[in-house]
């Protein structure tokens, strides 16, 4: 038995829920199974869906939609601005997005309910409402009895100012506007119950927008001209203050100025040019003067041979007259001392007179020499004096210029505001000559009108859009009710998860009009009116589905507990009402009648319900033959067709120690008296999960059928009862799906399972037992 319970332990292990699920990729299959099995549900929702849209469309009030459309457009103002050679800047997103802010603002609604006097339209005030309408206001009247929020502020505020106000929120509640793509344009609809007022609001909406651009450019234009006007007095008279404060500190520092320059500054020029020619005079007259000097230290003959190079000077020609005349007389003497000699009086009168001409010559250096010193002294002096008159006036004007770094500031200062007297005065001039131009930078490009057909409700959209609401909730409930599908349903879910045989499915039973408790046909009694019996279902059926599992039942404990004469089988379930006490009877009824000799015992003592649906009416029974030691084949009674023998138990309320009677010797003294006489032995007991009968009586039985309740029992539930029993789990011999909806039974299967193809074995099955369920 350890050896078993190990050996299912290893089973469980090996065969881990969801298994299947554990892989990463999309099981088409597995999705398209699951919307099979949800089609119902999603349609359903989704025709209830459809329902409520054709009731919304029936219950809502028609709305009527009207539009115009509104250019912004820089160009209109052209005629009113000055000409720029830049082009005209485009309208950027901020400025659109100000002017769609600018028509949804309560100012402009004010001003057109005003203008339509909607505040004593009284459609407009109190328009028909829609039920939904209704139960909306309704839920938010609700909503706000527990609001913190604080009532409007309305002092100062009329009884009609404030009706304005509540119309002004009206309008705001039912216009849209929209700025029409990446254009220019800005769409202004207005919707209303009532066709010929949303034309005329939306008409109204435009022309008071384009009024109100022309009085927001008159009025911003008068402000900025009043401005301008203060602002000019202030700057004229600042200005002019500036260009006196400037004179005054001109003639007080002497900064007098001629031809763009101040009188030092020329001053100080012309004597700088003066030194400059003064300088160049005083050394042309000491080159000339050392020049002669030079000439006349050399003596009389020396200045004669030199007087060649000053004869080619100007102002030099007595001395190249002399000069000529020397060389004249030189010549000649050469000529009469060749042919007469040195003595000859003619060359003594020719020499005399050479050195009377060369004594001038000499002389006339004398007097050029000190004429030269004469006038370089006197340019040395006009040197000098220039030089100190250069120092003086230098002198002069770096005093001047300290004061003239101050006087450019003050010119610089009066001089700006010359000139931003001169910009305020065009900008004031500007906006004088705009105040004329009733020109807005936009237009009406389509003019409201009133509608002809309603905009709302839409009746395609609102059906297409609760349709598919309807299939987005069927979707929703659907996967709700996959995710809360933790139930048995196919084979595959008791192999994998529970590791234990799967013996089949038994069809649900229904449809039959006869009592529940149907009188078994005992031995030595009447017969009962001719009714099918509960614990004959499989044997009035034997071609059914029914007798086919239990006739798997049978192979099954016939295989596992091969080599045992007699056969001890209880039937089991975890929770009650699962139909274990039908499987029971009719597991056993089949057996007997195969002609095995089998023996029915009702051990579920607390709640006797094979006892009561087969309507066994005696005093004796199992307790008695256990606990009272009479015999307990005098407790026997006799099905009359079958001959199945039967053990009933008679309920005893005070009865309290069930288990230990089940477990008792008695119990099995009564057992192993029964393995002589009987093939089978068939116990009915007790539920696992809520009491421990079924675990103490588990060392007496030889295997165990369990049974559970098609998409009822949760498969959590029987894993951790069996994990949690180790003297039942190892000889569990399988386990039967009990009333299973056999039309819905394939939706739960994939394509390769033998539940998808479950309909091809219906003619198989000739025989459908047809009872109510059992709550036993």
């Amino acid at each position: 038995m350890h050896q078993g319970n190990q050996l299912f332990n290893v089973r469980l292990a090996g065969s881990p829920e969801g298994q299947a699920h554990s892989d990463n990729f999309i099981d088409l299959e597995h999705l398209m199974t699951i919307a099979r099995r949800q089609a119902k549900t999603v349609a359903i929702t989704a025709a209830v869906g459809l329902l409520l849209g054709l009731i919304y469309i029936i219950a809502a009030k028609p709305g009527y939609t009207a539009a115009t459309s509104i250019l912004l457009d820089d160009n209109l103002g052209k005629f009113a601005d000055e000409p720029s050679p830049a082009p005209a800047n485009m309208q950027t997103d901020t400025t659109i997005l100000s002017q769609i802010a600018i028509l949804k603002s309560a100012e402009l609604a004010e001003k057109v309910v005003r203008k339509e006097k909607l505040d004593e339209n009284d459609g407009f005030m109190n328009p028909p409402r829609s039920i939904f309408a209704t139960a909306i206001s309704t839920m938010r009247s609700i909503v706000g009895l527990f609001g913190s929020s604080k009532p409007a502020n309305t002092d100062g505020l009329s009884a009609a100012d404030l009706k304005v106000e509540y119309a002004a929120s009206l309008l705001q509640s039912n216009v849209d506007v929209q700025r029409q793509g990446r254009s220019f344009v800005i769409d202004l609809t207005y919707t209303s119950d009532d066709a010929e007022l949303a034309g005329r609001i939306a008409k109204a909406y435009a022309d008071v927008y384009l009024s109100d651009q022309l009085d927001a450019n008159f009025d911003a234009t008068q402000r900025a001209t009043v401005w301008l006007q203060g602002r000019l007095n202030e700057l004229k008279e600042s200005s002019q203050a500036a260009a006196l404060e400037t004179e005054r500190f001109r003639a007080a520092n002497g900064l007098t100025a001629a031809k763009g320059a101040l009188v030092s500054e020329q001053q100080l020029s012309d004597i700088n040019s003066q030194l400059i020619l003064a300088q160049a005079d005083t050394a042309r007259a000491r080159a000339l003067y050392n020049q002669y000097k030079s000439i006349l230290a050399s003596g009389p003959e020396g200045a004669v041979n030199n007087a060649a190079v000053v004869s080619d000077q100007s102002g030099t020609s007595v001395i190249g007259t002399l000069r000529a005349r020397y060389l004249t007389i030189t010549k000649r003497e050469q000529e009469i001392v060749s042919r007469f000699g040195q003595d000859h009086p003619q060359a003594v009168s020719l020499r005399t007179e050479e050195q009377d001409v060369s004594r001038q010559i000499f002389q006339e250096l004398q007097q050029i020499t000190e004429s030269y010193r004469n006038q370089y002294e006197a340019a040395q002096s006009r040197e000098t004096s220039l030089r100190e008159g250069l120092d003086s006036a230098t002198g002069k004007t770096s005093t001047a210029n300290e004061a003239l770094v101050h006087l450019r500031d003050l010119e610089q200062n009066a001089q700006a505001l010359t000139n931003l007297y001169q910009t305020y005065l065009g900008r004031y001039q500007e906006a004088s000559q705009q105040q004329s131009f009733p020109i807005a930078k936009a237009r009406v490009i389509s003019v409201a009108s009133t509608p002809t057909d309603p905009s709302s409700p839409k009746k395609k959209l609102a059906l297409a859009a609760s349709l598919l609401l309807g299939l987005f909730a069927g979707a929703g409930i659907g996967a709700w009710r996959e995710y809360r599908e933790r139930f048995f349903r196919v084979g595959e879910d008791v192999r994998s998860l529970l590791g234990v045989k799967f013996l089949g499915f038994v069809p649900k039973l229904e449809g039959i009009t006869e009592a529940k408790r149907t009188p078994v046909a005992l031995e030595g009694q009447p017969a009962p009116p001719a009714r099918t019996n509960i614990i004959r279902l499989a044997v009035d059926n034997p071609s059914s589905q029914f007798a086919e599992t239990l006739r798997n039942v049978k192979i099954a404990a016939d295989v596992v507990l091969q080599g045992k004469e007699s056969k001890v089988i209880g039937v089991v379930s975890v929770l009650p009402h699962e139909g274990k006490t039908t499987i029971a009877a009719n597991f056993a009824g089949l057996l007997a009648a195969k002609g095995a000799k089998t023996l029915l015992i009702d051990g579920d003592l607390r709640n006797p319900g094979l006892s009561r649906a087969l309507s066994l009416s005696t005093q004796r029974g199992l307790v008695k033959a256990v606990m009272d030691g009479q015999p307990w084949q005098n407790s026997v009674k006799v099905e009359n067709k079958t001959k199945l023998a039967i053990i009933p138990t008679v309920l005893h309320r005070n009865l309290r120690h069930t288990s230990e009677i089940l477990s008792s010797p008695g119990m099995k003294k009564l057992l192993d008296e029964a393995r002589t006489v009987f093939d089978y032995i068939v116990i009915d007991l007790p539920p696992l999960g809520p009491v421990v009968d079924a675990k103490a009586f588990a060392p007496m039985a030889d295997g165990f059928v369990m049974v559970a309740e098609w998409g009822v029992t949760p498969r959590a539930l029987v894993k951790s009862v069996l994990q949690a029993e180790a003297e039942i789990a190892p000889k569990i011999l399988g386990l039967v799906l009990n009333k299973v909806d056999m039309k819905r039974l394939a939706k739960y299967s994939s394509y390769g399972s033998t539940e998808h193809f479950m309909e091809r074995y219906s003619s198989y099955y000739l025989d459908t037992p047809r009872m109510p369920p059992t709550k036993t």
